[in-house]
């Protein structure tokens, strides 16, 4: 790994938007709509912080129909396998993560229903 993509990891997380993201995507395959529902974002802010995850490796997508469905990219490297870890531990540690999980959790049974 060239130390470029780890700083362009690194700083893709460095957005609490994105981090946000990144944390709810540890859940599974999300579409926007869902993340948008949690994070209580527009959708334009949303897709331009999923496509920065895109970019950087951290995230893939696929179309299905008019939907977009994100999920975190299976890591590169040990390196990003350890940002990874290190965004789970930090579920313990933030207690916006931590409420953006319960939302998610709470919402999850109703969240995916405009996309399927």
């Amino acid at each position: 790994m060239k130390l470029t993509n780890l700083q362009i990891a690194l700083a893709a997380i460095a957005d609490p938007t994105r981090l946000r993201i990144m944390n709810l995507l540890q859940e599974g395959e999300l579409c926007v709509c869902d993340v948008m529902s949690v994070l209580k974002e527009p959708q334009s802010k949303v897709s331009r912080h999923l496509g920065y995850l895109r970019k950087s490796g951290l995230v893939e997508a696929r179309k299905q129909g008019l939907w977009m469905y994100y999920r975190l990219a299976k890591p590169s490297g040990k390196t990003i396998q350890g940002v990874f870890e290190a965004l789970k531990l930090a579920q313990n540690d933030c207690e916006e993560l931590k409420e953006d999980l319960r939302q998610f959790n709470r919402s999850k049974s109703c969240l995916v229903a405009c996309c399927k």
